[in-house]
């Protein structure tokens, strides 16, 4: 089995166990007479007063055949209008009723206070951890809830996840082996140990509530500062995050006194070295080496301030 197909199997393992939580394989919802889709099409026209069935099918990914049935129904029921829309005299704009507003209501609560019920158990962080997770998910299948972020001073707790995410992004997308995870700690604790606020910063990137990023200024002498572990997790690229956090740290070192600002990386990792060149900094040495169980080339970059 390939890993693509172990990470399919996984998926569908996933998608059967939420689909039975929320009780999705139910013929009728929430001990009514409607089906999960139902109440989901009452839910968007509650939520929208003058929708089409085509947007509804658009919306849902449903066929147009059955949510025009589920129209009728409603309609015959007394839960909907339909009235021809100004824009478009072929499609009828949907709205519910004061009947169907009152038989919705009832269903979204109970919607409600089932998911309640399911969080009840969880302590705070639990549950805090299984938003961010859902949000993940949604973000990385293309939906993502924002693209604002907001960096911050690290807290307790940082630091540690920094290690942890440098050292298991860079063995996934480049293989480096523990080697680099060892380097990343010692230069995180260094940082800890000797900081001093006139010299050395620390920014934390976070998107909607999770740590997403972060950067290092450090001294490297009375006049040079050194721009170290520059990080952006996989999920929060293209946002601009990594321009953002190597502004903030030439901001800082410029206000700090320094002259010179020098950073040192490897070729293979083209995205942080477009960032460092837009930002100004200069190619001014190259190095073949052996680390983190690679070949590599490492880059010395320099920035007059």
């Amino acid at each position: 089995m390939t890993l693509l197909e172990d990470h399919a199997e996984k998926v569908r393992q996933f998608n059967r166990f939420y689909t039975r939580l929320i009780g999705a394989l139910q013929e009728r919802l929430l001990e009514s007479e409607y089906s999960l889709t139902e109440v989901r099409i009452l839910y968007e026209l509650a939520q929208q007063p003058a929708l089409t069935s085509a947007d509804l099918c658009r919306m849902l990914d449903l066929n147009a055949g059955y949510v025009s049935r589920v129209i009728g129904g409603f309609e015959k029921k007394g839960l909907l209008t339909k009235n021809r829309s100004a824009g478009d005299a072929r499609a009828a704009q949907l709205k519910l009723t004061d009947k169907g507003r009152r038989t919705f209501q009832p269903l979204n609560d109970a919607s409600r206070e089932e998911v309640m019920a399911m969080l009840r158990p969880l302590s705070g962080p639990q549950q805090e951890r299984l938003v961010q997770a859902m949000g993940q998910i949604q973000g990385l299948l293309g939906e993502p809830e924002s693209t604002s972020y907001l960096l911050r001073d690290p807290q307790p707790g940082d630091m540690g996840w920094i290690v942890h995410r440098q050292g298991l992004l860079y063995f996934q997308e480049y293989g480096w082996n523990a080697d680099f995870e060892a380097l990343v700690a010692e230069i995180v604790a260094k940082f800890v140990q000797a900081f001093d606020p006139r010299s050395d910063r620390c920014w934390i990137a976070e998107k909607d509530n999770q740590v997403v990023g972060s950067i290092f200024v450090v001294r490297q002498d009375e006049a040079t500062a050194k721009l170290r572990l520059l990080y952006v997790d996989a999920n929060a690229r293209g946002l601009g995050i990594g321009h953002r956090l190597v502004d903030e740290c030439l901001r800082f070192a410029r206000q700090a006194g320094y002259k010179k600002m020098m950073l040192w990386t490897n070729s293979v990792l083209a995205d942080a070295r477009r960032i460092y060149e837009k930002a100004g900094f200069q190619l001014v040495k190259e190095e073949a080496h052996h680390s983190f169980g690679k070949d590599l080339v490492g880059q010395t970059w320099s920035l007059d301030l």
